[in-house]
C-alpha cells in the first residue's frame, strides 16, 4: 500500500507541475498578482470567507493543505490570520505562490512548504489553530484515513479543520457526456479516475500531461476519516451551488437539485 501511495502521489505531482505554466498564463493569475498588493484582497467567495470568520481565522495560526499557488493561504491573512503556512508537493505551483507572496504586504507572515502530505518534514512545527482544505484536495488522496490523521496531527487541541469541497455525489456525473444528467459512475467506485490531460479549472482545451489519479471518496468515508482521526464534527452543510469548473454549472438550478458542494467543520479533541 505504501508503494502505491508513493507512486500515485509522485504521478500527481508530475501532472500538476506540467500544468503550472497554463495557470501562470491565465488571466486570473494576472488578476491575483495585481490584487494581492492590496492587504485586503482575497480570492475567497463569500461563503468560505464567512465560515472562516466564524471559525476564528482572525488571529489564528493557520495551515492550508494542498495550497496550490498560495492564493488562499494569502487570503487567510487578508481575513486576519496572524500566520499562514501553505503545504503543497508541486514545486512549479509553489513558484507561483512565491510570486504572489512577493507582492503581498503580508509576505512576512506567510511561508510555503514543499512536501508530500504523506511525508511531511520533521521540522514542520504543528500546533495550528486552523487547518483549511479546499476544492479538489481530498480527491487527490489515495489513503483518506491516513490523510486525515496527518491533518489532525497538525492541529492543536481545540484547533479547527475547515473543509470547502465539491460534493462526492457530483462525481457520479460526466458533464461532457451527451446526456450529462444521466448517472455515469457509481457512488461507491473504488478505482481512481485516470487522465493524461493538463489539470485546468477554466474549461479550456487541454494538452497532454503525465497521468494523474483522481480518487472517489463517499461522504461517509470523509466523515468517518475525520472522526477516526480525533476530529469531532461540529458542522456539515451541503449547498446547491457549484465550486468546480464551469463545465459543472449544468447541474445548477435544477428542479430536482443535487448537492454540489459542502462545508465541514471539525474540532480536534
Amino acid at each position: 500500500m505504501a508503494d502505491d501511495i508513493e507512486a500515485i502521489t509522485s504521478a500527481n505531482r508530475l501532472a500538476w507541475d506540467a500544468s503550472a505554466a497554463r495557470h501562470k498564463a491565465a488571466a486570473d493569475f494576472e488578476r491575483q498578482l495585481a490584487g494581492f498588493a492590496d492587504p485586503a484582497f482575497s480570492t475567497f467567495d463569500s461563503l468560505i470567507a464567512h465560515v472562516l470568520r466564524t471559525q476564528g481565522v482572525n488571529g489564528a495560526r493557520a495551515v492550508q493543505i494542498g495550497c496550490n499557488n498560495g492564493r488562499e493561504a494569502l487570503s487567510m491573512l487578508s481575513l486576519g490570520a496572524r500566520e499562514a503556512v501553505g503545504i503543497d508537493q508541486s514545486p512549479a505551483f509553489l513558484e507561483l505562490a512565491e510570486q504572489l507572496r512577493a507582492v503581498s504586504p503580508h509576505a512576512a507572515r506567510c511561508r510555503f512548504v514543499e512536501a508530500n502530505i504523506y511525508e511531511l518534514p520533521g521540522d514542520l512545527e504543528a500546533g495550528f489553530d486552523l487547518a483549511l482544505i479546499t476544492i479538489g484536495v481530498i480527491n487527490w488522496m489515495p489513503d483518506l484515513a491516513r490523510f486525515f490523521k496527518i491533518v489532525s496531527s497538525l492541529l492543536s487541541a481545540g484547533g479547527r479543520l475547515v473543509i470547502y469541497e465539491t460534493h462526492p455525489v457530483l462525481d457520479m456525473f460526466e458533464p461532457h457526456a451527451e446526456f450529462p444528467h444521466r448517472l455515469a459512475y457509481s457512488y461507491f467506485r473504488t478505482e481512481p479516475f485516470i487522465t493524461d490531460e493538463e489539470i485546468v479549472y477554466d474549461g479550456s482545451e487541454t494538452a497532454k500531461a503525465p497521468p494523474s489519479y483522481w480518487h472517489f471518496h463517499t461522504m461517509g468515508e470523509i466523515v468517518t476519516g475525520c472522526v477516526e482521526a480525533g476530529l469531532q464534527i461540529r458542522e456539515l452543510i451541503e449547498y446547491p451551488h457549484s465550486n468546480r469548473e464551469p463545465d459543472y454549472d449544468v447541474y445548477v438550478g435544477q428542479d430536482a437539485q443535487l448537492p454540489l458542494c459542502y462545508t465541514l467543520v471539525a474540532e480536534k479533541t
